[in-house]
């Protein structure tokens, strides 16, 4: 049984649908790493290499700026210390993916050394789409 993907909440003003998700296998992983290194956040860059995956960082170790987007948070913890999960993406890799709807999913690997599944043998990826609504 194929489960429904976690729809992120909205944050780009103006708009009213979800840009970013994130399938249920990603959300059991992102738990068990929520447990091991605290509140986490995304960023997806548009390098080449690593940088073409979406990063796991324990929160705030990573710093946006004006350069980065922010688009969605997702509420993944449970208890009085939860924080919604970010997800960031690079602005110039947004006015290329801008007309996409993204999903993070996971598949067995070797994720980046800085990424927080790295030792999981497990690697987050995105998987998107066209979406069908004007932009």
């Amino acid at each position: 049984m194929t489960q429904v993907p976690l729809d992120a909440a909205v944050t780009l003003p103006g708009e009213d649908f979800s840009r970013v998700a994130l399938t249920a296998e990603a959300v059991q992983l992102l738990r068990k790493l929520w447990l091991q290194h605290g509140p986490l956040m995304f960023h997806q860059s548009g390098g080449c290499c690593d940088g073409s995956a979406p990063m796991c960082y324990p929160a705030g170790e990573f710093l946006t700026g004006d350069s980065d987007v922010l688009l969605g948070r997702f509420d993944i913890a449970d208890g009085p210390e939860a924080q919604p999960l970010e997800f960031w993406m690079s602005r110039e890799q947004f006015n290329y993916w801008s007309h996409t709807h993204l999903t993070v999913d996971v598949v067995p690997g070797r994720g980046s050394g800085f990424s927080v599944e790295a030792p999981e043998g497990k690697r987050f990826l995105i998987r998107s789409t066209l979406m069908d609504w004007p932009v």
